[in-house]
């Protein structure tokens, strides 16, 4: 699959010298949704923010389909749709101007057939005559996505977008993600939320600390990190392990009525077996026993906590 961005060693330090970025190096593929998780402060706007044009980088280069974004940056720009974390829209203007208006920035002819399409996606074809100062919150995100799909970009940047708003616009949205992907579009997101990385993102990357950690994809990446726990509950309590056990690093919860034993899914042998044997000679018996996959939001909370 062709990368549409190619990022290359960039870096970006503030002028109060704080480093936002360090050497990141990232390819983006077409018609991807890829999702970048990263704490508050991790470098994830700044990232967009260079992509996009909106910020310089201090070292480094990015590409948008073989377009320098500093040196071509008309043309890169044109190829990429953002919509920001923070609102910002024309007060007095209505749903339709506004969006309207924004293709006209990208030097796009009136197409009001496919402004209407876009309105109608987002379930706000019934508010294109109100003034966007009428509407709600969720109402507004709606026209900020709205604005950066009038000029049919092929390249989609949602930054936070789920934050503060209703059940009904997140799944929306991510109704809208998986139709624009499907039609080609390559769709870059950052989230708090976890879950929904892990639901719809075919690739995810880890930044902080301007860093980017890894980026796999999905299932590769539950593979390789993924690790299952496996619960035993006791028909009576522990009040120690006995040393034959020592080796499988058994936690003990419940005051002792329960073992947790981590294991790798993955590994020629995961050691369940000799446990279980070992449990038995030992004279402990176990009354039930129950698995569970270990969770992105696991994997990211190690990751980050390994780097600090």
């Amino acid at each position: 699959m062709p990368s549409v961005i190619q990022i290359r060693n960039l870096s970006k330090t503030y002028a109060s010298g704080h480093q936002a970025l360090r050497a990141v190096d990232l390819d983006i593929m077409d018609s991807e949704i890829l999702a970048l998780l990263g704490p508050n402060g991790a470098g994830k706007t700044t990232l967009i923010s260079i992509i996009c044009g909106l910020v310089n980088p201090s070292s480094g280069s990015v590409t948008v389909e073989g377009n320098d974004i500093i040196r071509d940056f008309r043309k890169a720009r044109s190829l990429i749709g953002l919509v920001p974390q923070e609102l910002h829209t024309e007060t007095f203007e209505t749903v339709w101007s506004t969006v309207s208006f924004s293709r006209g920035l990208f030097g796009k002819k009136p197409n009001p057939a496919h402004i209407e399409a876009v309105l109608r996606d987002l379930s706000l074809l019934d508010k294109r005559d109100n003034q966007i100062m009428t509407l709600s919150g969720g109402m507004k995100r709606r026209v900020m996505i709205a604005k950066a799909l009038s000029h049919e970009p092929r390249i989609l940047f949602l930054d936070e977008p789920t934050a503060g708003v209703d059940v009904e616009l997140r799944k929306d949205m991510w109704q809208l993600v998986e139709r624009l992907r499907a039609s080609g579009v390559t769709i870059i997101l950052t989230t708090h939320y976890i879950e929904e990385a892990e639901a719809i993102a075919d690739r995810i990357g880890v930044i902080n600390r301007g860093e980017l950690l890894l980026v796999e994809e999905k299932a590769e990446l539950m593979r390789k990190l993924g690790e299952k726990q496996l619960t035993l509950e006791l028909t009576q309590p522990l009040e120690a392990l006995p040393e034959t056990l020592a080796d499988y690093g058994l936690e003990r919860e419940e005051d002792g009525a329960r073992l947790v034993y981590r294991y790798d899914s993955q590994a020629a042998r995961t050691g369940i077996t000799s446990l279980l044997s070992e449990l038995n000679r030992s004279g402990i018996r176990v009354k039930d026993l129950s698995t569970r996959q270990r969770s992105l939001e696991d994997i990211f909370v190690s990751l980050v906590r390994e780097q600090s």
